[in-house]
């Protein structure tokens, strides 16, 4: 199964628009620490397929706000992403070379500017935030996503402790039930916050932004699901990374504990669950309907 033309045409128009917005808001390689800037600028522009922010967007948009108001926390949650994902590559956690068919930061920055990088973007994250002239929406309601986003990038059900308990369970045994609460924090809770994230801005009710969460338990579940099943029946010239890392690590999969069949049943399951709950929003919920299906029917 390929994703739908229309959605990847969609995904590869906005990640245009976000690329031009994080060019925009990062500094440039030529002010000082013009080396600690490069190597930002290396892991953010690497490609990628921009879905988090794409998901700010989306979802926001179909509430009523301007692309204009969301761009800051969507751009500042793609900065948080690949911040975990040049951290995630170190030698001391996953300790690989290539990402997003290229050198992984550490492999062509060095350790400690990659440490440094990541660092900076998620500093800078929060910077582009807080700016009163960014999101243009009230106090109350700038604080709210920057609550939000913090804490899914915690250590509560988040990301910072999702990525803690993947790395205690390294060539463990774990049962079903850990390695649902890793995906679901180390994966899910950035891209559940980012679908809140455009609810918030928008202006959504309170019912609307917890129908919305649901929305993005549900897919960020799917999409790592999805990634576990990539690394087994995937390239390294597919993924952009190493393929079947994770199985000669030991590490928890979903296709390790459940077997292919049920993981992919399991990821149709959460799809059309997703589908279900954006259907009933009572908005424009095509795309988001769309980009459900495209999480688990991408290659990469």
């Amino acid at each position: 199964m390929s994703a739908p033309e229309p959605i990847t045409s969609y995904l590869a128009q906005r990640a245009e628009e976000i690329n031009a917005w994080l060019d925009r808001l990062v500094p440039s390689e030529t002010i000082p620490p013009q080396q600690l800037h490069c190597a930002m600028r290396y892991s953010l522009f690497a490609g990628g397929k921009r879905l988090r922010p794409a998901l700010v967007l989306a979802t926001g948009e179909a509430f009523g706000a301007s692309t204009e108001s969301l761009m800051p926390a969507a751009c500042a949650i793609e900065m948080i992403h690949t911040y975990s994902l040049i951290h995630d590559d170190l030698p001391a956690m996953d300790n690989d070379d290539l990402r997003r068919g290229r050198p992984t930061c550490h492999k062509k920055f060095g350790e400690a500017t990659a440490i440094l990088a990541g660092d900076a973007l998620l500093t800078h994250a929060f910077r582009v935030l807080s700016d009163d002239r960014g999101m243009k929406i009230d106090p109350a309601r700038q604080v709210r996503v920057i609550r939000e986003i913090a804490t899914a990038a915690d250590t509560v059900d988040a990301l910072i402790g999702g990525q803690m308990a993947d790395i205690e369970g390294e060539g463990k045994p774990t049962d079903a039930a850990t390695l649902e609460y890793i995906h679901r924090s180390k994966t899910g809770a950035m891209i559940r916050a980012s679908v809140v994230t455009g609810a918030i801005i928008a202006g959504a009710s309170d019912d609307s932004v917890e129908e919305v969460r649901a929305y993005g338990s549900a897919i960020g579940l799917a999409f790592q699901i999805a990634d576990d099943i990539l690394d087994v029946t995937s390239t390294s010239e597919q993924l952009g990374k190493t393929a079947g890392k994770d199985m000669a690590a030991l590490k928890a999969t979903y296709p390790a504990i459940h077997g292919l069949e049920s993981s992919h049943a399991r990821a149709r399951e959460l799809v059309e669950e997703a589908v279900r709950i954006a259907a009933r929003l009572g908005v424009a919920s095509g795309v988001l309907e769309e980009i459900a299906r495209f999480i688990i029917a991408r290659r990469s």
